[in-house]
């Protein structure tokens, strides 16, 4: 893309920040502290009336984007899907004198869910009538009609004078929002009476941002506090109220509370961002690629607005944000998508999607980089610009709003800013029960549960069908095929066969059918595990069926250099229904015919086809990889076409899908340990990107030794790199190593070092001792919660004990 000075200038406008917070990040440190009270803050006297204004232009900006060229062809498809979607609205908008409701499937007005989408549509119009370029811009009769809909809407259905029912997010969060940005756009049409009114009824659901109104001693926590600090910002704008502005602030870092619910602070548990890069919502939700994307550009939005004022955002601990963009949010995007294993019930949402979500996150990253320290800002850009750059299944200016395209048009001309590569590493997010492993082609994603973090979120309609999306799903990222999961995969997938998951094949009723949100989890304590030199890893989770069913299984991953090493054991169960476990099942698209070998043999590519194997040694999926049987399986495969819609997955009153029929093709790969399973097990390895003949060699050399696959322990040697993995269960020996207790270890020899990685998945230990089976001299460095023992036999201890599972490390010196 080529930018001219006058898109550049655009660019500024629409986030209309760039000098202003400069001087917010040089100036933070002087201000006053976030915890200095609220009132002396905002100061006695009322900023002057310029000032509020100059915010109210920045506000529109972020909403309309500023004054972008509507003749620059890289905006022009962004215009005409904003005048699309608006002209369709105005069409279809009762203007007539006798209406009650403002669009017929939307009726009655009265029910939150109705009013609050009627809110959102009344938003899409005014913005479309504030852009320049849309049909409907300008027009004073769709300013009066717009005008005239608030007022109809305030007068029926949403004014103080109602009481809450149904859902409370409607009234507290989704209607005064887009209330408020109509207010914002429309303010110089708005009477002064009416105006009034709407900030009497914001005063009335969200006075604030600290607390829930419908149950007033409930602190409003992570996304839900920073969307109601954007509400009272605009509230105080409109109303030039500076003690509002002040409140919207300090919200951000908790003033009221001293800091317990601050967004800039880390946690040990509950809501909010974790050390280790977790995120968490609604208490035991991972919730990164949600919650957490609502969050980052909440704040984003509100640093940017509020930038340069006597309002700006002075916490220094605003740094936790920042460090967030890196830690917490750029190892779940993979080429600009968000990764499905953290968006939780949003993943049943047919408008959201991987790549939406991922858009989001990354339009977010681009505003907070528009004030942040250059440090930051310089590699967030480039990480950006990476991501931009090699998503070409959905591109970003096909998913982005007009103020997101400006600002990735100012990166992605930029030739100072090179295109950040893919990263690469292994993570284990202890605090959400997470694992991804990613390499320079590939990336692979595991969604646990504990009885600390849930297996699946549903409710309100959304995510009928997640039952099993916490039960280790295994998903896997390819470069080539960044459409896997957002193409039509959740209305179709068998949800009964989710990659990585071992169940029993009885028949589930929907979840999530009546009102509020619901979590399950589990009775395990182990999900989890253990990072080494942050490029390999193992993951442990141990399966405890929910109510219905008697299943038990233990199961580990080791994620490596170019594979990764499935292993189940203790698979039991007494139900009299078969058990499996899910392999593989690649979602094709509408007409795919990718190729399946099994040991060498090519298969039928016909729809409906399936098989059974007695002893596979390997199988390859054309453009996929390799899948390799170390010890031979019964292995079954399937072709199959799958039709399902996105209303069947979720009915949500905001979110609810579509009736229309979405067809695609699987292959399907699976083990089944029959009926009643006593103590079966399952290995096989997954090669991605792997050729066939690579698969075959894989499959034959075995450079990956499987030393251990059972109830005491699980765990894998790879000579070539020296390193040995384990997942102990209890207290035993495995590849030489002896653990006493649970634990995830992983051990690597390398030019007289001995790398050291130890965690307890379980969280059920003080301290665990280890013992190698070859001779160490002395530390070179180690965590300080590890001691050595030297010897022939050195033992380390580690104290285990209130570190949540996470990794402690040594280097040790033979």
């Amino acid at each position: 893309m080529n930018l001219s000075r006058r898109t550049l200038l655009a660019a500024s406008s629409a986030t209309a920040v760039t000098a202003a917070t400069a001087q917010m990040t040089t100036a933070g440190s002087a201000q006053a502290s976030p915890t200095a009270d609220a009132s002396a803050r905002a100061g006695a006297a009322a900023a002057p009336t310029a000032c509020f204004d100059t915010l109210l232009e920045r506000a529109e900006s972020l909403l309309t984007g500023g004054g972008f060229d509507p003749a620059d062809p890289d905006f022009t498809a962004a215009v005409a899907a904003l005048d699309t979607t608006a002209a369709g609205l105005w069409d279809t908008l009762d203007r007539s004198v006798g209406r009650t409701a403002l669009w017929p499937d939307l009726a009655p007005l009265t029910d939150p869910g109705n009013f609050g989408q009627s809110y959102t549509r009344l938003r899409t119009v005014a913005t479309a009538w504030a852009t320049e370029g849309s049909s409907l811009a300008g027009s004073t009769q769709v300013a009066g009609a717009l005008v005239a809909a608030l007022r109809f809407t305030h007068d029926t259905a949403y004014n103080p004078a109602r009481r809450e029912t149904g859902n409370w997010w409607f009234w507290e969060i989704g209607a005064p929002r887009a209330l408020m940005d109509c207010a914002v756009i429309l303010r110089d049409r708005i009477p002064a009476a009416d105006l009034t009114d709407y900030l009497a009824v914001v005063d009335r659901f969200c006075p604030d941002a600290d607390r829930r109104t419908n149950s007033p001693t409930l602190a409003e926590t992570g996304a839900n506090r920073t969307d109601k600090a954007v509400i009272v910002a605009l509230r105080g704008l409109l109303g030039q109220d500076p003690a509002k502005l002040a409140s919207a602030r300090d919200a951000l870092s908790d003033v009221r509370d001293s800091g317990r619910n601050s967004l800039f602070r880390y946690t040990s548990s509950g809501d909010g961002f974790y050390e280790d890069g977790s995120f968490v919502q609604h208490d035991v939700v991972a919730y990164t690629g949600s919650y957490g994307v609502v969050l980052l550009g909440g704040t984003a939005y509100l640093l940017a607005l509020l930038a340069g004022s006597e309002w700006a955002v002075a916490d220094p601990e605003v740094s936790v944000m920042y460090d967030a963009v890196e830690r917490t949010f750029a190892p779940v995007i993979f080429d600009g998508l968000m990764m499905d294993s953290v968006r939780g019930r949003a993943i049943s949402r047919e408008r959201a999607g991987d790549h939406r979500d991922g858009a989001t996150a990354l339009a977010a990253i681009l505003l907070l980089a528009s004030g942040a320290p250059a440090e930051y800002a310089t590699r967030w850009r480039s990480l950006v610009k990476g991501w931009l750059t090699r998503n070409r299944t959905t591109p970003f200016d096909g998913l982005a709003t007009l103020p997101q395209l400006a600002l990735a048009k100012a990166v992605l001309s930029d030739g100072t800013v090179p295109a950040g590569p893919r990263s690469t590493g292994s993570h284990v997010f202890a605090d959400m029960d997470r694992a991804v492993h990613r390499r320079p082609g590939w990336a692979c994603a595991l969604s646990l549960s504990s009885k600390r973090i849930s297996a699946y979120e549903a409710g309100n309609g959304e995510n009928l069908h997640g039952w099993y999306t916490g039960d280790g799903m295994t998903y896997l990222y390819d470069g080539e095929d960044l459409g896997q999961f957002n193409d039509g995969f959740w209305p179709t997938v068998d949800p009964y066969r989710l990659p990585g998951t071992t169940v029993d094949t009885r028949q589930r009723t929907d979840l999530g059918t009546g009102g509020g949100t619901s979590t399950y989890r589990p009775a395990n304590t182990v999900a989890g595990g253990v990072v080494l030199d942050g490029r390999y890893g193992a993951a442990a989770m141990e399966v405890i069926g929910a109510q219905g069913t008697t299943l038990r299984a233990r199961k580990s991953w080791f994620l490596l250099d170019n594979a990764v090493i499935a292993l189940g054991a203790g698979i039991t169960a007494s139900d009299g229904r078969p058990v499996e476990t899910i392999v593989e099942n690649r979602n094709l698209g509408t007409d795919g015919r990718h190729r399946l070998l099994v040991d060498g043999v090519r298969l039928p590519v016909e729809q409906g086809w399936s098989g059974e194997f007695g002893r596979a040694r390997w199988a390859h999926v054309d453009s996929v990889g390799g899948y390799v049987f170390p010890e031979g399986t019964a292995l079954h495969a399937l072709r199959e076409q799958r039709t399902g819609t996105w209303r069947a997955i979720d009915t949500g009153a905001d979110t609810g899908g579509s009736t229309d029929p979405v067809t695609r093709r699987y292959l399907t790969l699976w083990t089944d340990h029959g009926p009643s399973p006593a103590d079966a097990h399952y290995a096989y390895v997954l090669l991605p990107g792997a050729s066939a003949a690579a698969t075959a060699v894989w499959s034959r050399s075995r450079p990956v030794r499987i030393v251990a696959n059972d109830t005491t322990a699980q765990a894998v040697e790879v000579r070539r790199a020296g390193l040995t993995a384990v997942n102990f269960w209890g207290a035993g020996t495995a590849a030489g190593i002896t653990a006493s207790g649970p634990a995830s270890v992983l051990v690597q020899r390398q030019g007289g070092h001995v790398r050291v990685a130890v965690a307890d998945p379980g969280r059920t230990l003080t301290t665990l001792t280890v013992e190698l089976p070859f001779p160490v001299r002395s530390v070179a460095q180690a965590d300080g919660s590890v001691s050595l023992v030297p010897g022939r036999r050195p033992v380390l201890t580690v104290a285990v004990g209130g570190s949540r599972g996470h990794t402690h490390r040594a280097d040790l010196v033979q």
